[in-house]
């Protein structure tokens, strides 16, 4: 994110916070009126309700073809009693139970019509209307879920800001004229060393040498080495090919297997385990030796670079490890700060996002996101 992006963040923070504070107050109201009414009469008689009015409308239409007008008269009696059976097992004191006996009434008659069906089906409504509480309790909870995923979604982005934000003022004191080539061109030097210490690796050595070496290097912390895929170390490892280059084996991945039968053994096996592994091999390079820019603080540079060190020792890399010494041996210098500060400043800061810090507005910025930030954790936690 660029310092422009940042400042828009801060200006539109406490409007953003504000609706969702609104959103969280609102979707909190609803969801507490929910649950009140249903706690009203109790979740577990309205599911009992809900229960016996499915039955009672799955009655209804199942029956009304053959129960109705001059329709088959066993199906009619057959009809009456499972009504009779379901108004029984109502409670009494179940809320709107009287519209069971209503149900009943409607259909309480020696020959029953749709219209007779349709005013039974009515005698149900006022249970719907109890009912519907449990579905709008489920719906406010959703709604009140989904409000506070989208508060803390949004809380954790303001959190990004401000740490963007207080590092983007720790930059306030950076020296922007200091002459930071004298730090760039020594990274860049150790950098295009390690890289091409590592190309000429993988033309030179083997597959068996070389992908050991990053597997032994998993063991570094400061070093991101790729990690080789199991089934290939053990291949190379394994198999007479794994004595070969790296940039054999991807020629030999693209051979036919009559072809292959003249250089190695099983080449169904080499072409499935290259195949399955080229974009890896394709993709070894040197970059996860390098520095980048800007480089580390001087603490950590001096660590990562004696794990660089000894990583690149056993490859023989002798320029790359003395282009590293080079590098810190001006991190061990109280120039290195300076240089570093400077470089961070030219690197995330445009001439105009310069200026807005050198004015105090990145100040301010920080202090709206702050109050929108509080005000929303406050939200959160009530």
């Amino acid at each position: 994110m660029t310092m422009a992006d940042a400042t828009g963040v801060a200006d539109d923070a406490r409007t953003d916070v504000s609706d969702l504070v609104a959103r969280l107050h609102d979707a909190r109201e609803r969801r507490d009126d929910a649950e009140a009414a249903v706690d009203e009469h109790g979740a577990d008689a309205l599911e009992r309700l809900r229960a016996h009015r499915g039955d009672a409308l799955r009655l209804l239409d199942g029956y009304e073809d053959s129960a109705t007008g001059s329709g088959d008269f066993q199906s009619y009696i057959e009809f009456e009693g499972k009504v009779a059976e379901l108004v029984e097992d109502v409670d009494d004191d179940l809320p709107r139970a009287d519209a069971f006996d209503a149900y009943d009434d409607a259909l309480d008659k020696r020959r029953v019509t749709a219209s007779d069906f349709d005013r039974a089906r009515d005698a149900l409504d006022p249970v719907a209307d109890l009912t519907a509480r449990l579905d709008e309790r489920e719906a406010a909870r959703d709604a009140h879920r989904s409000a506070r995923r989208d508060a803390e979604e949004r809380l954790a982005a303001l959190d990004d800001e401000i740490d963007r934000l207080e590092r983007v003022a720790r930059l306030t004191d950076a020296d922007l004229d200091a002459p930071i080539d004298d730090l760039r061109e020594p990274v860049e030097a150790y950098d295009a060393a390690a890289r091409s210490a590592v190309e000429d690796a993988l033309t030179d050595r083997s597959a068996r040498d070389l992908l050991g070496w990053l597997d032994a290097l998993s063991a570094f912390p400061l070093v991101d080495v790729p990690r080789v895929p199991p089934e290939l170390l053990a291949y190379v490892r394994e198999r007479e090919a794994g004595t070969e280059p790296v940039s054999t084996l991807l020629e030999y991945g693209d051979e036919s297997l009559s072809k292959l039968e003249h250089y190695v053994d099983q080449p169904a096996t080499l072409k499935r385990v290259v195949g399955a592994n080229r974009s890896f091999l394709q993709r070894l390079d040197g970059d996860f030796l390098t520095l980048g820019w800007p480089p580390d603080p001087a603490d950590v540079l001096r660590y990562r670079a004696d794990e660089l060190v000894s990583a690149l020792d056993r490859i023989d890399a002798d320029d790359a490890v003395a282009r590293l010494r080079d590098v810190v041996a001006i991190a061990r210098t109280e120039r290195y700060a300076r240089l570093r500060e400077a470089a961070l400043a030219r690197d995330e800061l445009d001439a105009a996002e310069r200026e807005r810090v050198a004015n105090g507005a990145v100040g301010d910025d920080l202090e709206r996101v702050r109050d929108a930030r509080e005000r929303l954790a406050d939200a959160l936690r009530s």
